[in-house]
């Protein structure tokens, strides 16, 4: 399965800390930054997989579960530290669950939204995946 968590640069000061995500951070270019919050009590968001797009996902507060599936295996990622991230590439299906009160995810992704890169049916995916 092709994620990886990445350790963003974290510059600490006594007035409060920085991290900063640059081209060294992530291995592509970013086109399109959004991120979640207010996430109700039981909610979930993802439920997709990609085509093409990677995304690096990082839980700015508070935390969340990120599960994760390549058609083979599945695996659950806990996101919960503002200079830790997620990486995940194409052809992961991925779904977020478990938001505690008051998490940010921050989402940085390769490309601009495009409906047509989205997978969004579970058995379209593993039918995918299995080729």
């Amino acid at each position: 399965m092709e994620i990886k968590i990445v350790n963003i640069p974290k510059i600490e000061d006594p007035r409060g800390n920085l991290s900063v995500i640059e081209k060294e951070v992530v291995p592509f270019e970013i086109k399109r930054v959004y991120y979640l919050y207010d996430v109700p009590a039981g909610a979930e968001r993802g439920g997709h997989a990609h085509k093409k797009l990677q995304q690096f996902l990082v839980a700015l507060s508070g935390s969340f579960d990120v599960i994760l599936n390549d058609g083979k295996e599945e695996k659950i990622v806990t996101l919960n530290k503002p200079f830790e991230g997620l990486l995940i590439t194409n052809g992961i299906w991925r779904e977020l669950k478990n938001f505690s009160s008051g998490a940010v995810c921050l989402v940085v992704a390769s490309d601009v939204f495009e409906e047509a890169d989205y997978i969004r049916e579970f058995d379209e995916f593993l039918a995918i995946s299995a080729k």
